[in-house]
């Protein structure tokens, strides 16, 4: 459900995620059971995707949709439920994920004819926004699942439970539940200017927001304020929400926002940035349309995007 003007890509998961049926497992048990229940697969996290209808056509190339499967396919490619996830219901009808892995492709084996993987990454722009966002959720399950199959509390296995939402140790008994680590991106503004910096590794040219991981005991401007200090030396005066996207790689929620600063003193950190520059809202439009150059913008799918562009049609 839509709950802002703007919803980035990832955002808006339509599902209802039923979380208080996810501890009832004779109910969760029926949903498996029942014909009409759907899942989405993915392999090494990637999705299985198929052509969208009129993927052909001149006003939709190469758009793509989930491929879903039946859970009964669902369970037999898995081998065993610990691999499924719940993710919601779609009006009355259960939708489950079914994580993948191995070096064998099996779209080449058991569910040839039935979809292709893609890096989930690629795809997202093709996908309908609602796709894009049932799978971004389960890939964010799957990585935390990975990462966590032991206690980190005594290092025994651990177990899937309550439809996949929570791990359970068998030996110490305590429960694990999935992470998001937050993050602060911003677009530092000064009169009529913005800050965008840059990165060594990044394509040449390439510009974008300052960005950083909230730390414990800090509030959302707390961290905007320091990461705008450390990266670019400068002193915010007033932040401004603007919009959030979840971000599967691996489980991170980008906290977009708008620091005005105190002045245009700035001077990258030499370690997270290699370079600051500061742009005006004529330069920032030019660029979203390719005209300049030596600076590009990032692309359409993340929030930087997003910022940038709002920022620039203000």
């Amino acid at each position: 459900m839509a709950l802002s003007s703007f919803v980035n890509t990832f955002a808006g998961n339509p599902l209802d995620r039923a979380s208080d049926r996810r501890v009832d497992a004779a109910w969760l048990k029926a949903r498996l059971d029942d014909p009409e229940t759907l899942a989405v697969a993915l392999w090494n996290g990637k999705p299985l995707v198929e052509d969208a209808p009129g993927a052909g056509s001149s006003d939709s190339t190469g758009a793509v949709r989930i491929a879903y499967l039946s859970v009964p396919m669902a369970r037999e490619v898995a081998a065993s439920d610990q691999r499924l996830l719940f993710l919601g219901l779609w009006k009355e009808t259960a939708v489950f994920a079914v994580d993948l892995d191995g070096g064998a492709d099996p779209a080449d084996g058991p569910l040839r004819g039935l979809g292709r993987f893609e890096d989930l990454r690629g795809v997202a722009l093709r996908l309908p926004a609602a796709d894009a966002a049932i799978l971004a959720t389960a890939k964010s399950m799957f990585e935390w699942r990975r990462r966590h199959g032991f206690c980190p509390n005594c290092g025994q296995p651990s177990l899937a439970v309550d439809g996949g939402w929570k791990r359970v140790c068998e030996a110490c008994r305590t429960e694990h539940f999935p992470r998001t680590d937050p993050v602060v991106i911003m677009l530092p503004t000064f009169g009529d200017r913005c800050l965008l910096g840059r990165q060594a590794i990044w394509p040449k040219g390439m510009y974008s927001a300052l960005a950083g991981f909230l730390e414990p005991g800090e509030s959302i401007e707390e961290a905007c304020a320091r990461e705008i200090k450390e990266e670019a030396g400068l002193t915010a005066t007033e932040v401004r929400y603007h919009s959030t996207q979840p971000w599967p790689y691996p489980s991170s929620l980008m906290i977009g926002l708008f620091a005005e600063v105190s002045d245009d003193n700035a001077a990258p950190d030499q370690t997270e940035l290699e370079e600051v520059r500061w742009f005006t809202r004529t330069q920032i439009q030019a660029m979203l349309r390719g005209e300049i150059d030596d600076a590009k913008a990032p692309g359409a799918l993340a929030i930087a995007h997003q910022l940038i562009k709002a920022w620039a049609e203000a």
